[in-house]
């Protein structure tokens, strides 16, 4: 006998999980739910199956081919409009020569099939359907019918006036070919509200079946958690798969969970899923395969399809979320809200109950969404940040992307131009680094592969080589899940915000380059990089003083890639040096915690009377200095240190500072008669002032310094080498120069602020300030006798930073909480 699965349906009620796949693709226990009816009429004898497909029917093809991996044998009938459930059943009248069973594909059930047929034949009806008793049918059409099964009377979605019964059609039938006769060709013909009744009134012989069994018509976003939750109770029989490893717990196959996990029952993990430590998996949680949930999350009552990802501190209760989703640090998603597949929710964002946010929408960083977002989004506005391309490692940058990014950037350099890559210990880098060459490659751009390597010997490779551009991989150093992809220009600096752009246009529109066979780039190994970055770095530094100095050092190099250059360099040095965590390794460089190596370090200086500590970043950029009392040096400690070295070593040089730095700074080139050219906050746009020939020194407030002679860009070997050598050149101990220096004190305080409205703030500020003598150079900075405010919009993030210096700590923080006050005043009053 053969069957036909109604799978045109739109499911419009269940939108936004049916907003680009047909309801009965939806998954159900993490299976389509049309396979559970599949099974269903396999386990019945029914392996001769007709499709009616209509909506996005190319979904359900492509899944189900013609059924042989399922056991059956399908063919499918195609809607060109719609035909109503009679009229897309005679659509595939072709396939059907006798007796017949039709059902829906986007129902959940275990009714008894082969029950149904055999009361059908033992009626001898023409038409025979499948009644369910239900609690409130107000939303089904209602049939009633005799203690014989006769059916004498169809009312469809009737009133409570009109409840004379609550046994309900589940739209399952069996039928006679000769129903064919009652429906007309050519226009929408409904089996319940037309063909029924107009058989009913010519006195054929229809019956109805009284089904023993579950039956759930999953019409709603509750009908759909709580057809989970039966599943998971057992009141349906489904093949859920995995491994039951407790009663009510069941576990796919690849799954890490942390012990530090609590996973409560009933709940449905599926395959290769990452459950972080201290998790939460609540009762009634079902996760779809590839689920990501990191440390500290709480998943309860909830519905999450493949291939999401959680990050830490995330809530979710009774929620149901898309698949690839990405939900990052602190979320919240209260009961009854939903996220379309692709949706990004930024960190400590509160989705309220019943919202519904549609499919490949951004929710900001800190929003709280009341009202279901369907049209707006301001999707990702860049690819580039701040450092780079950044994202969480196979969520957010995947080889995928990492091949189209890469294809998208080689297509805008010259073909059979050469570029340099390098990567840190990591595996995600090495992964990604693999798919970058890839795709230039693919765009006829040959690779220079410096293997591991250190972000300032990258960039001293592309400089020294002629080589048209680079690209560098590593985790990033507050994230250990997150990588970063970091494009260089031919000057080995930052790719500037036009190249930017540039790259991401043709990456939109994947407008990229395909050479011919021929015309595949190559890779290469160049040798001796590192001991070319070191050769020429010592030859651009004066140590002759530092080489009979007798210095001791204490270096730590953070477990990174500095450990391939240092060893080379400090024998360059003749210092005596120990070296703490020498050896690049993965696990301990993404356990790093500054301050904890700082104080490590502090302590072996004073053990071992050293004259200088230093901890260097595992990708040799920025450091930290420890001075020979065992003193950690604040960023803006070292930053006045250096400078007043760097003056006093080199009396014609000219610096560059960012607009933030402290006044004190200022002050010092101001007695020392040195220009000051100041920069914006941006460590691409400090390194593009560096660049540009006309100053000796430049710093940041985060530990990273430039030295144009050498390299115009960050690199902490060469700022070591530099201050051993101004040391020694001026007989001075470090702890002399930082006991001389004044107290800086600098607040920062953090406004949540929608992107719509950084403009109108910025732009009321200026306004309200008039006759201030303002600094413009990035964002507004409003100088006062004892100080200064400066405020300035997150270019990343929905924030609006403020930054004020004072006197003492406390006219510094109320200086900036003055700032962050007006503010919010603007944003309640929409300026």
């Amino acid at each position: 006998m053969k069957a036909v699965i109604m799978a045109g349906g739109e499911g419009t009620r269940l939108r936004p999980l049916t907003s680009n796949q047909p309801k009965p693709m939806l998954p159900m226990a993490n299976r389509p739910m049309m396979e559970h009816v599949v099974a269903l009429l396999r386990q019945h004898g029914m392996t001769d199956i007709v499709v009616t497909v209509a909506f996005m029917a190319n979904a359900i093809r492509t899944y189900f081919g013609d059924g042989s991996e399922l056991g059956v044998r399908m063919v499918y009938a195609t809607e060109e409009t719609p035909l109503g459930t009679a009229g897309s059943v005679l659509n595939a009248r072709d396939e059907l020569g006798e007796r017949f069973l039709v059902i829906s594909g986007d129902v959940l059930t275990d009714i008894d099939l082969s029950a149904i047929i055999e009361f059908h034949e033992r009626k001898g009806a023409m038409a025979t359907l499948a009644l369910c008793a239900v609690e409130n049918p107000l939303e089904f059409g209602i049939v009633i019918a005799d203690e014989n099964g006769a059916i004498e009377r169809f009312l469809e979605k009737p009133t409570w006036g009109q409840v004379f019964s609550d046994t309900i059609n589940t739209g399952i039938y069996v039928l006679e070919p000769e129903i064919f006769d009652y429906i007309d060709a050519d226009r929408p013909v409904d089996f319940s509200s037309e063909v029924f009744p107009d058989v009913l009134a010519r006195g054929r012989p229809i019956y109805g079946y009284v089904a023993e069994g579950y039956w759930e018509d999953v019409g709603t976003t509750e009908a759909y958690l709580r057809a989970h939750q039966d599943i998971l109770d057992g009141k349906v029989r489904v093949d859920v798969g995995g491994f039951e490893i407790r009663p009510g717990v069941w576990v796919g196959k690849g799954c890490t969970i942390d012990p530090g996990a609590s996973v409560e029952g009933p709940a449905l993990i599926a395959d290769n899923c990452s459950i972080g430590a201290g998790v939460v998996l609540g009762e009634y949680s079902t996760l779809g395969s590839n689920v990501r949930v990191s440390d500290g999350a709480e998943v309860r009552r909830s519905v999450v399809h493949d291939n999401a990802y959680f990050g830490p501190g995330v809530h979710v209760a009774g929620a149901v979320i898309g698949r690839s989703c990405d939900l990052r640090r602190g979320v919240t998603c209260e009961p009854g809200s939903v996220l379309g597949e692709g949706c990004l929710v930024g960190a400590h964002a509160h989705v309220r109950g019943g919202v519904k946010v549609y499919p490949f929408k951004t929710v900001e960083t800190g929003a709280v969404v009341n009202s279901s977002i369907v049209w707006e989004s301001r999707g990702a506005r860049t690819l580039f940040g701040r450092d780079g391309v950044r994202g969480i490692a196979n969520v957010d940058i995947s080889p995928e992307l990492a091949v189209r990014l890469s294809m998208a950037w080689a297509s805008t350099l010259d073909r059979g131009m050469t570029v340099t890559v390098s990567r840190d210990t990591s595996r995600a880098a090495r992964v990604l680094k693999r798919a970058v060459m890839v795709g230039c490659n693919s765009a006829g751009v040959h690779v220079e592969d410096l293997e591991v390597a250190t972000v300032p010997v990258t960039r001293h490779h592309i400089r020294t080589s002629g080589n048209q551009g680079g690209v560098t991989v590593r985790l990033a150093q507050d994230d250990p899940q997150s990588v970063i992809l970091r494009f260089f220009d031919d000057e080995g600096l930052d790719l500037p915000e036009s190249g930017q752009r540039k790259v991401e246009r043709l990456y939109h529109r994947e407008d990229f380059r395909r050479v011919l066979a021929g015309q595949i780039g190559d890779i290469d190994f160049p040798a001796r990089a590192v001991e070319q970055y070191t050769a020429d770095l010592i030859a651009a530094v004066d140590l002759s003083a530092a080489r009979g100095a007798d210095m001791k050092l204490v270096l730590d190099v953070s477990y990174g890639s500095a450990s391939f250059v240092m060893p080379n360099l400090l024998a360059k040095l003749e210092a005596d040096v120990l070296v703490v965590n020498p050896y690049a390794r993965t696990s301990g460089m993404i356990s790093v915690d500054r301050d904890a190596h700082a104080r490590r370090v502090a302590d072996l200086v004073r053990a071992s009377g050293a004259g200088l500590g230093a901890v260097v970043d595992a990708d040799c950029e920025r450091l930290v200095i420890i001075d020979d009392e065992g003193t950690v040096l604040s960023d803006d400690q070292a930053l006045l240190a250096l400078l007043r070295l760097v003056l006093e070593t080199r009396p014609d040089v000219s610096v560059a500072l960012p607009v933030a730095v402290s006044r004190w700074a200022e002050t010092l080139c101001a007695q020392a008669g040195v220009p000051v050219v100041f920069t914006k906050l941006s460590p691409a746009h400090l390194m593009e002032v560096a660049a540009a020939g006309e100053v000796g020194f430049a710093a940041s407030q985060s530990g990273g310094f430039v030295w144009p002679e050498f390299l115009p860009a960050y690199d902490a070997a060469a700022t070591l080498v530099e201050l051993v050598s101004m040391l020694s050149l001026t007989g001075q101990t470090l702890s002399k120069i930082v006991d001389d220096l004044p107290p800086v004190n600098i607040a920062h305080e953090t406004v949540m602020t929608p992107w719509e409205q950084k403009g109108m703030i910025m732009r009321t500020l200026v306004e309200q300030l008039d006759g201030h003598d303002l600094v413009l150079i990035d964002g507004v900075k409003v100088p006062a006798d004892d100080g200064w405010a400066l405020v300035l919009p997150d270019p990343d993030d929905p924030v609006t930073h403020v930054w004020a210096e004072g006197p003492s700590e406390a006219r510094a923080r109320a200086r900036a909480q003055q700032y962050a006050v007006r503010i919010r005043q603007l944003l309640r009053s929409g300026g």
